[in-house]
């Protein structure tokens, strides 16, 4: 029971840490993070509301209160990170594993977080 927390907990931490430094990309160097999404084909204005999404996703994730909505920010940081895997694989810079990673911290975090949810 508390080995399960515990775990949440270091992997949630992870999680946060590499979203905080992928948001934090999106704001301090958004001249690369420009280029990167014009080599993805992807429009360049949404880079800042996805770093805001990004940050409100990781407090949702936290926070103990509203289930549903965390549910819902687990769903998004699962597409957001699915996509970013395949537009890394798909023009081939070699940038897929972050993205792996990230699928694996989050899909730890969610399991480790409803098993001691229901302890």
């Amino acid at each position: 029971m508390k080995t399960q927390k515990i775990i949440y907990y270091v992997i949630t931490g992870l999680f946060t840490a590499l979203m905080l430094f992928s948001a934090g990309m999106y704001f301090f160097k958004n001249a690369d993070i420009v280029k990167g999404f014009t080599n993805f084909g992807y429009p360049t204005y949404i880079i800042y509301p996805l770093g805001i999404a990004k940050i409100l996703g990781l407090i949702t994730i936290w926070q103990t209160k509203y289930k549903t909505i965390k549910e819902w920010a687990y769903a998004g940081f699962f597409f957001n990170v699915i996509l970013a895997f395949f537009a890394h694989y798909m023009i081939g810079d070699g940038e897929q594993r972050g993205a792996i990673m990230a699928l694996v911290l989050l899909l730890g975090s969610y399991y480790f977080g409803k098993k001691s949810a229901s302890i």
